[in-house]
């Protein structure tokens, strides 16, 4: 178990700063001494297979079955009337009658790289890259509405208020950098759940994820805003801080012991390193042309999220933790959620195609992939049959895919399975707790001793449940 008794004393820090302070303490990252700074680095429970993860969420439920399940019985009995029985379907139709009509996937599969893996020509330049995916078909979760479940993926609970996983990442690892933000969510959405998906509840609030950006806005807001002094130079800049320093250290001398002013002092001094540093790592000008248009920088439909991978990328490069990236959002009807318009999805599909595929041979292209872990999934699935019977799919837990990618995942495979409609998990069955417990093993972190004492009782990311899936490990 990690103690946080060398929390307590900066535990007020995000609450007192301001300006740069707050933003500092949103996960930034360590300082030189090991003991005495909460966010410096951990070591591991083991030896560890990856070192940061990116998460690319899809958020309103992408239809497994339309893209990475492929399922040919859908074909074969396409428009027939056939009893699904879940809450759903109970929700909708009431007992009487749950008779749903199956729907054919709207793109057509094909075996793709040299595993030979079935995938529809949904996402074409992912399936580029089939090779080095490592798919989980048999996913399943709490909560049939997004709500519930969006708050489950990212915090491993439905209803309580409890720390996301990125939090849980940076508590328990640290950071690798001391200028930059150790966890970092873009184009978060404020539905949803909203802050608590990134957001740390109990623990202390340097393991808070900072938000860049929102959901549906321009990439160009996903930035850290008032870093720049535009007025004063460098050397103004240089005189005022160290002027503000000294003014700082007479008062904490005059004070001794207030562990709330040394907070707010420290927070003025993580700002100061980040204001030299993240503009730097946020600056997409610098990459080749050839870079910009691998994630499809420049193009209409791709501009949005290919500038947020890219800033992700960046990021993993220049030691963040656990980088979050989004494409959702504000509205009450999240992206994927095409409940009366599936067709929708190809929108959806071409806007994150290349930017993702464009993401994982950079990464490779580096040497990143090896100890970087990229996350592709969202809260849910979609059902086989068409919604009240009619051009959409409906939520579905019970059964859906993600896949993974790096930081000794395998490569070019496939685990688990759904019955043969694609409605349910039926084999080798990974629930949501478990998939979190193989995450945080992959980082060297015992997902049993990753625990945080509160309100009396030890807390962890996947309460009293969990396994580590070892079938999809190298």
């Amino acid at each position: 178990m990690f103690s946080d008794a060398n929390c307590n004393r900066r535990q007020v820090l995000q609450a007192a700063a301001c300006g740069f302070g707050s933003l500092a303490v949103a996960g930034l990252a360590q300082a030189a001494a090991a003991n005495d700074e909460p966010l410096a680095p951990r070591t591991p429970h083991f030896a560890p297979r990856a070192k940061r993860i990116i998460f690319l969420f899809m958020q309103g439920g992408p239809s497994h079955v339309d893209s990475f399940d492929y399922k040919p019985l859908l074909d074969e009995q396409d428009g027939k009337m056939m009893t699904f029985a879940d809450d759903r379907a109970f929700a909708n139709l009431g007992k009487k009658d749950l008779s749903q009509r199956v729907m054919k996937p709207l793109w057509k599969f094909q075996q793709q790289g040299a595993c030979g893996k079935w995938v529809s020509n949904l996402f074409p330049e992912i399936n580029k890259h089939v090779d080095d995916l490592c798919f989980i078909h048999s996913m399943h979760t709490e909560g049939v509405a997004h709500g519930p479940a969006t708050l489950f993926l990212h915090c491993g609970s439905a209803n309580f208020i409890r720390p996301s996983i990125g939090s849980w990442v940076l508590y328990g690892l640290g950071s690798e950098n001391q200028n930059l933000p150790g966890f970092v969510s873009i184009a978060p959405s404020a539905g949803n759940g909203g802050p608590r998906n990134y957001g740390n509840a109990f623990l202390p609030p340097f393991y808070q994820g900072t938000a860049l950006g929102k959901a549906g806005a321009p990439a160009t807001e996903a930035t850290i805003r008032n870093m720049r002094n535009g007025p004063a130079g460098a050397s103004t800049q240089r005189q005022l801080f160290d002027l503000t320093q000294t003014l700082n250290s007479q008062q904490l001398q005059s004070r001794a012991g207030d562990a709330e002013l040394e907070a707010v002092i420290n927070s003025f001094e993580l700002a100061w390193r980040m204001q030299s540093r993240a503009p730097d790592v946020l600056d997409l000008t610098k990459e080749s042309a050839a870079t910009l248009a691998q994630y499809g920088i420049g193009e209409k439909e791709t501009d949005n999220f290919g500038k947020q991978c890219l800033m992700a990328r960046r990021m993993s490069e220049a030691g963040v933790r656990f980088i979050q990236v989004t494409y959702g959002d504000n509205t009450a009807n999240p992206a994927w959620d095409q409940h009366s318009n599936l067709p929708k999805h190809g929108d959806h599909a071409r806007a994150v195609d290349k930017p993702v595929a464009g993401l994982l041979a950079d990464l490779k292209q580096r040497g990143l992939l090896e100890d970087t872990i990229v996350w592709w999934g969202s809260e849910f699935g979609r059902t086989p049959y068409a919604e009240k019977n009619g051009t959409g799919r409906d939520h579905n837990p019970s059964g859906f895919t993600v896949w993974l990618a790096g930081g000794g995942f395998k490569p070019g495979f496939a685990f688990g399975q759904t019955d043969e409609f694609g409605h349910a998990a039926v084999q080798d069955k990974v629930h949501m707790h478990d998939l979190h417990a193989t995450l945080l093993h992959q980082l060297g972190l015992n997902h049993e001793q990753l625990t945080y004492r509160y309100a009396g009782r030890n807390f962890r990311l996947t309460d009293v449940h969990g396994r580590v899936v070892k079938e999809v490990l190298v």
